[in-house]
């Protein structure tokens, strides 16, 4: 069995097996991966990536699902169409 690393996703820490991919963490998570984008350590990911770029010990995961809507954008920039998934 593989060991366990510490990651943090959308800033909340958490555990994952060594040998676990982006998309390994996002089955776990039940997140489908055609209405979201990920970045990986501040950097946007191709989803075609997903499968292939394993995690690694303090990996900085942030998911974010995007949204349909024509809501305004406010001062806070809420309303842009992405919110974080979890």
């Amino acid at each position: 069995m593989a060991e366990a690393i510490q990651i943090q996703v959308n800033g909340e820490q958490r555990g994952c097996r060594s040998d676990a991919t982006v998309g390994d963490l996002l089955r776990e998570l039940a997140i489908k991966t055609e209405r979201v984008a990920v970045e990986l350590n501040l950097e946007i990911m191709d989803r075609k990536d997903f499968d292939h770029r394993s995690l690694k010990q303090g990996d900085r995961v942030e998911i974010l699902s995007f949204i349909g809507g024509g809501a305004p954008v406010d001062v806070q920039g809420k309303g842009r169409g992405f919110v974080h998934a979890g």
